[in-house]
Parts: C-alpha cells; structure tokens; sequence
C-alpha cells in the first residue's frame, strides 16, 4: 500500500512537525491499521515532490508540510496523536522555507550542470509553489531555467 505525498503531509500536519522517526513510527502505524505495510518510498516521494521539508530544529531533523503540498489526512490518520503520544508542535516557518530554498537552488544548480531539461522544467513547477508559500520571488531564477528548456 502507498501513501500518497499530499496524505504524508495530512499525517505530518496533524502534528505541525514530526522528526524522521515520528513519521516512520507514524507510517507503519497506518499500515499497521489498514493491514498491509506503507513503504518508506512513499517519504522519500513527499519530500522529492517538495510536499514534504525536512529541515534542522534545535539540532534536530524536523519533517514540515512543504510548498507543493495539499495536505490530506489518509484513513484511520485521525486516530494518530492518540496513539504515538506526540504533541502538536509548531514549525519554524522561517527555517523551514529557507530548507526549501536552499534544497531548490542545490537542485537548480545540479540540473543546470547535467543539462537535464525534464528535471529544470520540474523545478520550474515547483518555483512557483515555493515562491507563493515562502513568500520569496524566484522570476529571476525561474526565467534562467525556462531559458534552457526553449
């Protein structure tokens, strides 16, 4: 069984942030409950989609909804915060948008120098996503990229 990036966010966004091994708990949690196991794949696929950003908290790796996400809660998820005795937690909205700055321009940077048009047009995508929610312009950035891809 999968879980689909937008319902790893609803999972995530029930807490505010998890840490890597919350989420984990939490995915094997809900397979655990649906009766088949949710691969770790599925977290991987979040985060590559920018649903989820993973980003560093008090010397800690936090896990937060991302820009591309529209967080949806996957069945038996309500039940989640009662069960892992989690607390809600508040993000830190600015470290968590820097994350996904950073991280974007790294693989802005990779793609430019492998010349690959199928990730640039992704992440001209994903530009505007991130520019909506960090509330931070990529048209610069995002003009460079769709230069390449003419």
């Amino acid at each position: 069984m999968t879980l689909s990036p937008d319902q790893l966010a609803g999972v995530v966004d029930l807490f505010g942030e998890l840490t890597p091994a919350e989420l984990s708990r939490a995915r094997e949690e809900l397979g655990y409950r649906r009766g088949e196991p949710i691969a770790e794949a599925d977290i991987n696929r979040a985060v590559r989609e920018y649903a989820l950003v993973p980003y560093d908290r008090d010397g800690d790796r936090r896990i937060a909804v991302g820009p591309a996400a529209f967080p949806t809660l996957p069945d038996g998820g309500e039940d989640l915060p009662h069960i892992l005795d989690i607390e809600s937690r508040t993000p830190d909205r600015d470290a968590v948008a820097a994350a996904a700055l950073e991280r974007f321009h790294e693989e802005r940077l990779l793609a430019l120098r492998v010349r690959d048009t199928e990730e640039i047009a992704r992440l001209i995508d994903v530009s505007y996503d991130i520019e909506s929610w960090a509330d931070h312009s990529l048209a610069s950035v995002r003009d460079r990229l769709d230069e390449i891809t003419r």
